[in-house]
């Protein structure tokens, strides 16, 4: 999952926000029914990728909705291992991005 989350950054950094979003979706998809926090956290981290698109293509409504739904999972940050520091660390930089975006 570290090398995941490692493309995902990247994409990110790069502002290749849709790449960033399928980096994180095949982790995801093939688990998407079970009920881990990890499974949800990834998607929430997908939503964001989502929102940061969105927003590149001007549709700033849009993406602050879909920003809510990365919001929903982020509670979850509380309730994983704490050796899964990569997802806490995933967090604060996408949350860091967007308050750029919107501020």
């Amino acid at each position: 999952m570290y090398k995941k989350i490692v493309h995902y950054k990247t994409c990110i950094d790069e502002k290749r926000y849709y790449d960033a979003h399928e980096v994180l979706e095949e982790a995801w998809f093939p688990r998407r029914f079970e009920e881990h926090h990890e499974v949800k956290l990834l998607k929430g981290f997908i939503n964001a990728a989502v929102s940061f698109e969105l927003h590149k293509r001007g549709r700033t409504d849009q993406s602050k909705k879909v920003w809510k739904n990365y919001l929903k999972y982020r509670p979850l940050l509380q309730k994983i291992d704490t050796h899964k520091k990569e997802f806490h660390a995933l967090s604060r930089y996408i949350e860091s991005i967007y308050m750029k975006k919107h501020h």
